[in-house]
């Protein structure tokens, strides 16, 4: 019994990567249908939702049941009250990546994204990909030292969604209030993803130290 409990627990974490795959590959779709005007990404990754929105009630059923089953203590129980906080955080993730193929979709065939914004957009995509990537590098290796660096990486995002704001605040912005919404928009989903992805690497850290929050990262 307890064999198939501890299989049980190996597959719910196993599914949290396979979550955090499909959510960076949404982003990074979300981002080519954003910057090259791309409606076959657009839809793909608003299609794409389902399937992530499958393995999150998975998930969430799975480690209710053993919750309910198992009455687990000490580092089972965080394993399981911390990966069904990740699962919502990782859904949440794909839920952005459908408000930025929106975007994409809704301006199409035009652009949505200004020639003097590409390169910040550009880059918080990366950056987006980039985050999401870590938190499922975090979660299969239970890497307290990489969940902490993310800390670091979410700054980069905020100080691109500045650059970008400041941008749009100039007096002379040409491209009229809808394209202005548009991208605001656009940098605010991008920001709140990134924080979702730190807030997975957090849990990361409660489940494997039972601490919560953590020490800036050093270096």
């Amino acid at each position: 019994m307890r064999d198939a409990y501890h299989e049980d627990l190996d597959a719910i974490g196993a599914a949290l990567v396979r979550l955090t795959g499909l959510v960076e590959s949404a982003i990074t779709r979300a981002t080519v249908a954003l910057m090259q005007a791309d409606l076959t990404a657009a839809e793909a990754v608003i299609a794409g939702d389902e399937e992530v929105d499958d393995l999150y009630r998975w998930i969430e059923a799975r480690s209710l049941d053993l919750l309910a089953r198992q009455q687990p203590v000490a580092g089972d129980l965080r394993t399981l009250v911390g990966g069904l906080r990740m699962v919502s955080d990782l859904e949440r993730v794909g839920d952005y990546a459908v408000h930025i193929a929106k975007v994409a979709r809704r301006r199409y065939p035009a652009g949505a994204v200004p020639p003097e914004l590409r390169d910040i957009v550009a880059e918080m995509g990366a950056t987006a990909a980039s985050i999401v990537a870590k938190a499922g590098v975090v979660i299969a290796e239970r890497d307290v030292a990489a969940a902490r660096e993310l800390e670091s990486d979410d700054d980069v995002m905020d100080a691109l969604q500045r650059r970008l704001f400041r941008v749009l605040l100039d007096g002379g912005w040409p491209h009229g209030m809808e394209a202005a919404i548009d991208i605001t928009l656009t940098g605010r989903y991008y920001e709140r993803l990134a924080d979702h992805a730190v807030s997975v690497a957090r849990q990361l850290v409660y489940l494997v130290t039972g601490e919560h929050g953590w020490a800036p990262a050093h270096g």
